[in-house]
């Protein structure tokens, strides 16, 4: 039976070359099996970088330091409770102005936070997840908002031109999911790249609302609180509190209402 295993932080992931010349493998060391005084010494050193990580330059590298001793992915959500600046990767990209973050937030790797010309606002509540691979873009008009709680999964998109795109507190979004406030002009005789975007408004998002995996949301779109959206939905109309919708374009399938009451 296998045990689970983890790198020690100290131990450099490299390729390694004995003596003759032959490739050596790096040593696992499960962490069942790792000396106390190893682990405690592990222990401090993560909670000691977390204490001075945040946005600021000097912030990054400390969270560059913590995470030299924890596994990537899942594996490092706890270092978000470590400090009220919560935890930001080394390889996340922020090319905004005009960002504000709550408390013990998580933004995991390689997640981009953009500002195009005239972009709005990007704010997260407390405690949201941004797990992986996430893309954020503000542009000419648009702004994004996040409340706390709320988690989303790796390769979500959100691309807030001329519309804001509001998400709730407490909801939970698969991965590959997509918000598009603005539409595309494709009238006829024209260039499409030509064509001027346009948009019927922002999308909103409640509390307590799940979208299943590749879930798209259009603009002009309410999705109620407590609603459901069926994986691979493409969401062209509101959709009421409570409401169990999925297809493309989306209709209401049932309300969560009558599976309680049968």
């Amino acid at each position: 039976m296998m045990c689970r295993t983890h790198l020690w932080w100290v131990i450099p992931q490299v390729k390694c070359v004995n003596q003759t010349g032959a490739s050596v493998r790096p040593i696992l060391i499960a962490e069942d099996h790792m000396p106390q005084v190893l682990t405690k010494t592990r222990n401090y050193w993560v909670r000691f970088w977390m204490r001075c990580s945040g946005l600021s330059p000097l912030g990054r590298i400390a969270t560059r330091l913590a995470v030299l001793a924890v596994a990537p992915y899942t594996s490092r959500f706890y270092l978000a409770q470590l400090s009220p600046k919560g935890y930001i990767a080394p390889s996340v990209n922020i090319w905004h102005n005009d960002l504000h973050v709550g408390a013990n937030i998580f933004i995991g790797d390689r997640v981009l936070i953009y500002q195009s010309l005239n972009g709005g606002f990007v704010k997260l509540g407390d405690r949201v997840h941004l797990v992986e691979d996430i893309y954020i873009q503000t542009g000419q008009g648009g702004s994004l908002k996040i409340g706390s709680d709320t988690y989303i999964q790796p390769r979500c998109q959100f691309s807030a031109y001329l519309a804001h795109i509001e998400i709730g507190c407490g909801v939970q979004i698969a991965p590959n999911c997509a918000f598009y406030p603005y539409d595309h002009g494709i009238a006829p005789g024209k260039l499409i790249s030509k064509q001027p975007l346009s948009t019927k408004g922002p999308i909103l998002i409640d509390d307590d609302t799940l979208l299943g995996y590749g879930v798209i949301v259009l603009s002009g779109v309410r999705i109620g609180k407590g609603a459901v959206i069926g994986a691979g939905s493409v969401v062209t109309s509101d959709v009421p509190d409570g409401a169990i919708a999925a297809g493309v374009p989306a209709s209401i399938i049932k309300m969560r209402s009558d599976s309680v009451r049968k």
